[in-house]
């Protein structure tokens, strides 16, 4: 039962990590043919009986998955750690572009502020998905903490990264 939990978890990591709060999931923008241009001799109408189907799947992974406590925070720890990296690849990037003009620095702050966001969206999101209430509350705390940096890596160092590891460890049982 645990390998539908994870697989549900990281999916939902991806799509949140990957996306930038763009177009809907189900839009023609975001199908992988119309995105490449290609089209394809289908309907872009969705099926009825597919999308309802696929709603009813959800919810039972959704439910097992909130019933995962170890699922939750082995994810929650994982995407922690890759943001850990990110921030470290954010400031090396902020540091470069600053010497390299205007353009270069406004990509870079975008980046960042995206990366920080994204984090953000992961941990409330997770957060959602807690059935155990001390886990819910510890993901919603730090989701709240990153959300209120307001997309600024520069305020996130190695005491702040600290801090939310030390908030999620102690709901899950490990610090």
């Amino acid at each position: 039962m645990r390998t539908p939990a994870l697989v549900a978890v990281a999916i939902t990591t991806a799509l949140l990590t990957g996306c930038s709060g763009g177009a809907d999931p189900g839009s023609p923008a975001a199908t992988p043919a119309a995105a490449g241009g290609v089209t394809s001799a289908r309907s872009e109408t969705p099926d009825p009986v597919v999308a309802e189907s696929a709603r009813q799947t959800e919810k039972p992974t959704d439910a097992a998955l909130s019933e995962d406590t170890e699922a939750i925070c082995a994810q929650a720890g994982r995407t922690s750690a890759s943001f850990g990296k990110t921030v470290a690849e954010d400031s090396r990037l902020l540091a470069q572009a600053a010497g390299e003009g205007a353009e270069a620095k406004a990509r870079a702050r975008e980046k960042a502020t995206r990366d920080v966001e994204n984090f953000s969206f992961a941990l409330l999101d997770m957060s959602k998905l807690a059935g155990d209430p001390a886990v819910k509350k510890a993901l919603a705390t730090m989701g709240a903490q990153v959300t209120a940096l307001k997309g600024d890596v520069t305020k996130i160092d190695d005491k702040k990264l600290a801090q939310l590891k030390s908030t999620l460890d102690k709901a899950c049982g490990r610090g």
